[in-house]
This record gives structure tokens, sequence and C-alpha cells, in this order.
């Protein structure tokens, strides 16, 4: 039976990073299962799920451990993949004006609800005919049984008049 470890990883960034990383769990007998990786302000910062037979997990851990001397941080954790739930999961996008806790704001309200976040991408950008900056979040959801993409978007949009929300294909 496979062992899982998720891997959070932050470094500054520069070339190489993913391929280090790759090479090491490659080495070792590992499989990179999924990942999300993202350069944010001069910092590369990834989270990674990779499976590994128990007799080379702890050789796997100390040569990612060992990468730190490249200035690779690497926080190891074992985990056990989440069966898979027979709910509903929803792709959404959403643009509004920023302004600091946005996302608080939508994470709170999302809870509120028992809908679960699978995933989160956002970023700022500043708007062409003005000195604003607008919020833009690209997320997937898995909603409770009894909620539809509807009321999911009216829930949403219930946060300020100026949030918009718009339900995509994944």
């Amino acid at each position: 039976m496979s062992h899982y470890l998720v891997l959070t990883v932050i470094a500054d960034d520069r070339e190489g990073i993913v391929e280090q990383i790759a090479k090491t769990v490659s080495q070792r007998g590992g499989n990179w299962m999924e990942s999300s990786m993202a350069q944010l302000a001069g910092k590369f910062a990834g989270i990674l799920l990779v499976e590994i037979e128990p007799a080379k997990q702890s050789d796997l851990e100390r040569d990612l451990a060992a990468l730190s001397a490249q200035g690779i941080k690497i926080i190891i954790e074992q985990s056990t993949p989440s069966p898979e739930k027979d709910t509903q999961v929803c792709c959404i996008e959403i643009v509004a004006n920023d302004r600091p806790g946005i996302v608080g704001e939508i994470a709170s309200l999302l809870a509120s609800h028992n809908v679960s976040l699978i995933s989160l991408e956002t970023f700022c950008e500043s708007t062409p005919m003005s000195a604003g900056m607008m919020f833009y979040a690209h997320t997937y959801l898995q909603l409770p049984e009894t909620m539809t993409e509807q009321q999911l978007t009216d829930i949403l949009e219930s946060l300020s008049d100026d949030l918009m929300v718009e339900i995509v294909d994944g």
C-alpha cells in the first residue's frame, strides 16, 4: 500500500526549482500526483501530492529536506487521499472592486453555507479607466447536495452590488 505525502514548497524564485523537486521525487521512486504552483512577489510557492512506497519514504523525505541547502524549503505532511464524494463540483469566476478583506468575506460566506473550497486562484488588476483595482477569482467549489448553481450565484452576489459571479465549464 502506498503512502501519500503533501509537500509545501517555498523558495526565492529562480529557474530549476520544479526540476530539482521532480528529480528528487523520481530518483526515490515517488510519483508526482498533482500540484499547484505559482510565482508570488519574487517567491516560488507550491503544494504537491506525492505517492511513495513506505520502504522508500524516509529516503525521499531526507533528500527533500536536503534541498534546503539550495534555498528550497519543503514542509512534508503524510496524508490519506479523501474518497471521491458524489457531490456537485462547480467552477466559478468572480469579479469585483478590490477591497481589503474580500477573500475573507467570500470564504466566510461559502463556509456558512457548507460550500467547500477545492481550489482558489486570485489576482488583482488595475481598471482601464480609473485608479481602482479589480479583484478576480477562479475557484472550484463542492456544493452541498441541496444547493443549485443559481443559489450559489445569488448567495455570492449578495455580498455587494459590484460583485459578479459567472459559472464556467471546468
